[in-house]
């Protein structure tokens, strides 16, 4: 089904995201489920053309800037690795564990970045599980 973003915001225990999807789209279970029931859900951004929104070199690069300084993601590292961590050695972390220099090498070096969604899949797994964080 499609979705149109309508509107977001933020309370306590995380975002609200309201979404527009055509009355002709909606799955008629979704109707029927009782409200707090739970669903997983993959989604991509789609283009005018229906094809998928690519990722550009920047939007990785500026993940693995914004979850260095997460402290969700210090800890993640922490539990994974065994070591404490801040900003910048949880930036040393990804250039470790990537082969890579420089967090900029994400954008450029195929493997680093396939290394760097593993490396994300896992801390998603793990934040899942530790949502006390």
């Amino acid at each position: 089904m499609e979705a149109i973003k309508v509107a977001i915001k933020q309370d306590a225990t995380g975002y609200v995201l309201t979404l527009r999807i055509h009355p002709d789209e909606i799955p008629e279970q979704l109707l029927r489920d009782f409200v707090g029931a739970r669903y997983g859900i993959a989604m991509v951004r789609i283009n005018d053309d229906e094809t998928p929104v690519q990722k550009t070199v920047s939007d990785v690069v500026k993940k693995a800037g914004i979850l260095c300084r997460s402290k969700n993601f210090q800890n993640f590292l922490k539990d994974t690795f065994d070591s404490e961590l801040t900003e910048q050695s949880a930036a040393s972390a990804i250039h470790k564990i990537c082969f890579i220099d420089s967090r900029s090498d994400l954008g450029k070096n195929q493997a680093a970045h396939k290394i760097f969604n593993d490396l994300l899949n896992e801390y998603d797994i793990w934040s899942q599980s530790h949502d006390d964080f």
